[in-house]
C-alpha cells in the first residue's frame, strides 16, 4: 500500500501556491544565471516531472557557469536623482585671496549638457553669493555659442570677501543659455551647484568638478510685498540673518607734508537695489563731524545703474592729528533720484570711539605718518544721528 501511494503521488503534479508562483529572485548584488527556466515557471511544462524542487544546500557549480565572468553592477551616480548626471559637469576653481579681500571664481568648462527645448547651443555661466541680494553679487562669464562642451576660462572677481563671509557665504554657479532673441523671457538655467565657501583655505586655489542640479526656488517671505505678476518665488535664500546694505573701500592717510587727511573713496561692494530695475545709481557723501563749512563735506560722482561701483577718488581734510583725533568722519551710500529725495543706502562712522575694524582703522592711520591705510567696511542701515 506504501509503494502504491508512493506511485500515486510521483503521478500526481505538486500544487504551486500563487506566492510561490510569482516569486523572483530580488537579492541585491550581480545578476546571477538561471539553471533551469522551468524551477521559475513550472506551468510552460505540463508534461514534465515536477519542476519546482527543493534546492540543494550544497549545489555542484558546473565548469561553464563558474568560468563566466559576472557582471558587476555600476555604482550609483550622485545626487539625488537620475537627473543629476543628465545635466551635465561643470569645472572650475575657487581662490579666497585674503591679503587683497577677494574670492576669485574660475569658469573652466562645462560638460555633458542636456540641450533645452529651444534647441540653443549659446551657454553662460551666472555667479551669485547667499545669502544676499540676486543682483547686488551676480556676476556672469561672456557667452560661448555653437557648442555643448563650452570653454570659458575666465575669472569672476567679487571684491570686499572676508574671512566673516566666507562662514556663512554660499556660491551659487548657473549654467545659463543666452537667448537668442532679446525680447524672449529669460530661459530657466541648464543646472545649477552650490559651493558652501567656509570649506575654503585662505591663499589657496582649490579645483572642482561638480554635476549640474536643477535649479532650487524658495518661497517669497509673507513679509515682503509681492507686486502684481510676481512670482511667489524667488531664487535668493529664506535664511537671512540680517539685511545687507553692502560694504565700502576705504583708505586712510595722514599727510605730514600738507598736515592734514587724505580720505580715499576707491569701490563699493553688493550695494542694496533702491530702484525699480533692481540697481541702483549711487555715489558717496563724506562729513568731519562736528566741522562746519563747505570744507568738512564732500561727495563723489555718481555711477548709473549699478550695484557695484568704483570711484577712485580722493579728498583732503586740513587739520592736526590731535584735532582730528577727537573728530568722527561720517561716510553714506545714497541713491541718486532725479526729481525726488535721494534714498540713503547705508553709512559708516571712522572714530576713536568706534568700535573693532572702525576704530582700528582710525587710530592706525593717525599714528602712522605717510602711510595708505585701505580696508573694506560693511555699511550700516540706520542713518546717522547727529548730536550738536
Amino acid at each position: 500500500m506504501a509503494g502504491t501511494a508512493a506511485a500515486a503521488s510521483r503521478r500526481q503534479p505538486q500544487r504551486v501556491s500563487m506566492q510561490e508562483h510569482m516569486a523572483i529572485d530580488v537579492s541585491p548584488g550581480p545578476i546571477r544565471p538561471i539553471h533551469l527556466i522551468s524551477d521559475y515557471f513550472p506551468h510552460f511544462y505540463p508534461f514534465s516531472e515536477p519542476s519546482l524542487r527543493t534546492p540543494d544546500p550544497h549545489p555542484a557549480v558546473a565548469p561553464t557557469i563558474s568560468s563566466a565572468p559576472q557582471l558587476q553592477p555600476d555604482p550609483e551616480p550622485e545626487g539625488d536623482s537620475d537627473d543629476s548626471t543628465a545635466l551635465g559637469t561643470l569645472e572650475f576653481t575657487l581662490l579666497f585671496d585674503e591679503d587683497n579681500s577677494a574670492l576669485h571664481c574660475t569658469a573652466h568648462r562645462a560638460k555633458g549638457l542636456k540641450p533645452p527645448a529651444s534647441g540653443s547651443v549659446d551657454t553662460y555661466v551666472k555667479a551669485n553669493l547667499l545669502p544676499g541680494a540676486s543682483k547686488a553679487s551676480q556676476l556672469r562669464t561672456r557667452t560661448v555659442r555653437g557648442t555643448w562642451g563650452p570653454v570659458w576660462e575666465e575669472t569672476l572677481t567679487y571684491h570686499g570677501f572676508t574671512r566673516q563671509d566666507a562662514g556663512h557665504k554660499t556660491l551659487r554657479l548657473c549654467v545659463c543659455e543666452e537667448p537668442r532673441l532679446r525680447r524672449r523671457r529669460q530661459a530657466p538655467p541648464l543646472g545649477e551647484l552650490r559651493v558652501p565657501l567656509r570649506k575654503l583655505v585662505p591663499n589657496r586655489a582649490r579645483s572642482f568638478d561638480v554635476c549640474l542640479e536643477k535649479r532650487r526656488l524658495t518661497k517669497r517671505p509673507k513679509s515682503l510685498d509681492t507686486a502684481r505678476g510676481m512670482s511667489l518665488y524667488e531664487e535668493v535664500e529664506a535664511e537671512v540673518a540680517e539685511e545687507e546694505r553692502g560694504r565700502i573701500l576705504l583708505s586712510l592717510c595722514y599727510s605730514s607734508q600738507r598736515g592734514g587727511l587724505l580720505v580715499g573713496v576707491l569701490r563699493c561692494a553688493h550695494l542694496a537695489p533702491m530702484d525699480a530695475n533692481g540697481y541702483s545709481d549711487p555715489f558717496v557723501r563724506l562729513f568731519l563731524h562736528p566741522n562746519v563749512g563747505k570744507k568738512s563735506k564732500y561727495k563723489t560722482s555718481v555711477r548709473k545703474k549699478t550695484l557695484n561701483p568704483e570711484f577712485n577718488e580722493e579728498f583732503f581734510y586740513a587739520g592736526l592729528r590731535e584735532e582730528l583725533a577727537q573728530k568722527t568722519l561720517l561716510v553714506s551710500v545714497w541713491d541718486y533720484d532725479l526729481g525726488t529725495a535721494n534714498d540713503f543706502i547705508g553709512g559708516v562712522q571712522l572714530s576713536s570711539r568706534a568700535s573693532g575694524e572702525r576704530q582700528r582703522h582710525w587710530c592706525e592711520c593717525l599714528t602712522h605718518s605717510d602711510c595708505r591705510l585701505e580696508l573694506w567696511h560693511a555699511l550700516d542701515s540706520v542713518p546717522f544721528q547727529l548730536s550738536a
